[in-house]
Formats: structure tokens, C-alpha cells, sequence
């Protein structure tokens, strides 16, 4: 059963660790709601931290430090930095070289969290196993030379177990000494377990299926270039991180979810602290550049629908393939005359008005609905 696992590779304190609080959450968790019972309390702040954590990795590790997405004032760097240590996913330092690692070679085998592995290496098998020496932190100098970042890294595994386990389990132990709804014991044992043990375990699988569930389902409508996708499932409980299509393209915009409707709490955190002074300089890709990204590949898509008819032509004339096949080549005439409108406008820097935008960003997808029910009938 074991014998093909390479346990000279293994990462025995990481591994070790992953395990262990996932056993304790599906154990003993349960065991303690059995015998203490459900505290509204310990639940607020298990949301507390939860949120706080979670928000201190999209908001702090990623946009901030690894991407360089805005800038933020010290005590917001100061906040994101204890509580992203909470998350027990290593210094701000180390996490944005292996993501900046990701980015350079996405779908390689130099991606730390290469997909093309399968769902269990992308998602944490990464970093259970070690196939390749540690690597130095050298695309990072940016980041080194932050006091508040070099600090954290050189103090990080104790302000883990210091914020993570330390501080709820003194916040429950106060709880249950001044209102008495709870012994001492159950405070502190509540407080270590829900907003501590059973808090990190969902904070690290939700980072986790960025890098696994964001790279196997979802759309790909500005690029198909790399695995990476947009998904809204994902975005629900990874504070916005799941339209990962986009942020592949566009790493460096704050902001993850760019259409209205989208969910990205981590963008409006961001912005909401920039209309207090608290952050600034919020990076934002133009939207002709998104639109024609879009575009783009909308007129890839085409072209490949186009070759498919071709060929079937080729095989055996069917006139609704070739009347289907005069269709798509009109839709991409005029394609290429949208793209040529965005390409002028993004090399000299002019800014379409926001209804120019909406009228071609409609037209774009009026034409990929009609590609793709255009190759059902053609097909069918």
C-alpha cells in the first residue's frame, strides 16, 4: 500500500502538521459541540479570524506583496502580516517568491504547484513532498528590503502559534472567567479549537483550491494560453480570489473580480481602505485592454470552429456546414475590426467612454453565443 510513496521526499513537520489539524477538526471538534455545546460567542469569533486570516493572505501576501497590486500604509502591513502568519502558510517573503515562481511558470515543472501533476500536488501535495532543493528567495529583493516583511519572516513560526492558537484560546479562556457560561477549561479548549485548529485547516484548503480547483474548473474567456480559470463557486470562499482566468492575464490589477456583478471582497477591502488614506496607488488594467483580451479570444475560439467545419467539408460536403462556415467568417471580419478599434486605442492611450465599451463588450458576447450555437447546429 505504501510502497510507492517516495518517503525519503517527504516533509515529515508540514506533513505532519496538515494532517494533524484536519484529524483534530473532523474529531475533535465534533467531540467538544457534544460536550459543550454551541456558543454564538466562540462562532463570532471563529468568523473573526477566519476572516481575518483569509483576508490577510488575497489582500496582504497576494495583491500586496507578491503582485505589488497598491500600497499600503504600515499598520495595514503590520495587520496583514500577524494574522497571514495565523494562516500557517509561511512568511509573506517565502509565499510570494513561490507565487511569483507560479506566475513566471505557470503549467511547467518549475511551477511550484504545477496542475499538470494532478488536483492532489496543485492543491497541497507541493508541499508534503519535496522533489527539488529549496530554492533561494532571490526574486524577492523587493520585498526584503520591507523591515515590517524581513521581521515577520524571521519570526514566523512563533507569531504563528502565537496569534493562531495563543490568542483565541486567551480570548475564550477570558470569555468563559467573566461571563461564566463557560469553565475555564471549555473556554480556552473552545477557543483553540474553532477559531484556531478548525479556522486554519478551512483558511489553508480555501488558499489551496486556488492554486488546484481555480486551474481545473471554470471559464478561460481572456485566455486559454494557460489553465487558469474564472470560477464565482470559488470566489465565494476564497475572499474573491476565484476568477483566476482574469488574474493570470492581468496579475497586476487589484482587483480579481472586474465585472460588477462578480464577488471579490478583497477588492472592496482595498478600495475602502484607500478612501480612508490607509492604502493608495490601486493598479487597474484599462478596460479596452480587457475587452480586448476577450476579444481575442473569442476570435481564437472562431477560428478553431472554423477549421473543425473545414475539415468536415473536406470529408463531405454538407451545405448547412458551409453556410455556417460563411457565418463564422463574417462574425470574424468583424472580430478583427473590434480588435483593430482596441489595439489603436490601447497603443495611443485613448479612453472609449464607458457606453463604447458596453456596446462592444455586448456585440463580443453576442458573437461568442452565436459561435458556439451556430457549431451545435452545424454539428447537429
Amino acid at each position: 500500500m505504501f510502497k510507492n510513496i517516495p518517503f525519503n521526499r517527504v516533509e515529515w513537520i508540514t506533513s505532519g502538521f496538515l494532517i494533524s489539524t484536519a484529524f483534530l477538526t473532523v474529531t475533535a471538534v465534533p467531540w467538544y459541540f457534544w460536550n459543550y455545546g454551541w456558543d454564538w460567542f466562540l462562532f463570532g469569533v471563529f468568523l473573526y479570524f477566519y476572516i481575518s486570516t483569509g483576508m490577510s493572505i488575497t489582500v496582504g501576501y497576494h495583491r500586496l506583496f507578491s503582485h505589488k497590486a497598491f500600497q499600503a500604509k504600515w499598520p495595514i502591513k503590520l495587520y496583514v502580516l500577524l494574522f497571514g502568519a495565523a494562516a500557517f502558510e509561511n512568511s509573506a517573503l517565502w509565499w510570494s517568491s513561490e507565487h511569483r515562481k507560479h506566475h513566471k511558470h505557470v503549467d511547467t515543472d518549475d511551477d511550484p504547484y504545477d496542475i499538470t501533476k494532478g488536483f492532489f500536488w496543485a492543491h497541497m501535495g507541493w508541499l508534503m513532498f519535496k522533489l527539488k532543493p529549496d530554492s533561494p528567495l532571490d526574486n524577492v529583493e523587493d520585498l526584503k528590503k520591507d523591515k515590517l516583511v524581513s521581521l515577520q519572516h524571521k519570526f514566523v513560526h512563533p507569531l504563528s502559534f502565537l496569534v493562531s492558537f495563543g490568542l483565541p484560546s486567551l480570548i475564550g479562556y477570558l470569555y468563559a472567567v467573566y461571563t461564566g457560561n463557560l469553565s475555564a477549561v471549555g473556554g480556552t479548549l473552545g477557543g483553540l479549537l474553532i477559531p484556531g485548529v478548525a479556522r486554519v485547516v478551512m483558511v489553508q484548503h480555501a488558499t489551496f483550491c486556488i492554486n488546484s480547483l481555480c486551474h481545473m474548473i471554470g471559464k478561460r474567456p481572456y485566455s486559454t494560453s494557460h489553465s487558469a480559470r474564472d470560477s464565482w463557486i470559488a470566489a465565494i470562499f476564497t475572499m474573491g480570489e476565484g476568477y483566476h482566468n482574469y488574474h493570470h492575464e492581468f496579475q497586476w490589477d487589484y482587483r480579481n473580480g472586474v465585472k460588477p456583478w462578480q464577488l471579490d471582497p478583497s477588492k472592496w477591502i482595498i478600495w475602502t481602505l484607500s478612501k480612508v488614506g490607509l492604502t493608495s496607488n490601486l493598479k487597474r488594467v484599462p478596460q479596452e485592454r480587457i475587452l480586448l483580451a476577450e476579444t481575442k479570444e473569442t476570435k481564437k475560439q472562431l477560428n478553431n470552429q472554423i477549421s473543425i467545419f473545414q475539415d468536415s467539408i473536406a470529408e463531405s460536403a454538407n451545405e448547412l456546414v458551409e453556410q455556417a462556415i460563411s457565418s463564422l467568417e463574417d462574425l470574424s471580419e468583424r472580430l478583427s475590426e473590434i480588435t483593430s478599434e482596441l489595439q489603436t486605442a490601447a497603443q495611443t492611450k485613448i479612453i472609449l467612454s464607458k457606453s463604447k465599451i458596453h456596446e462592444l463588450h455586448k456585440e463580443v458576447q453576442s458573437m461568442l453565443q452565436e459561435i458556439h450555437s451556430t457549431g451545435k447546429l452545424a454539428l447537429a
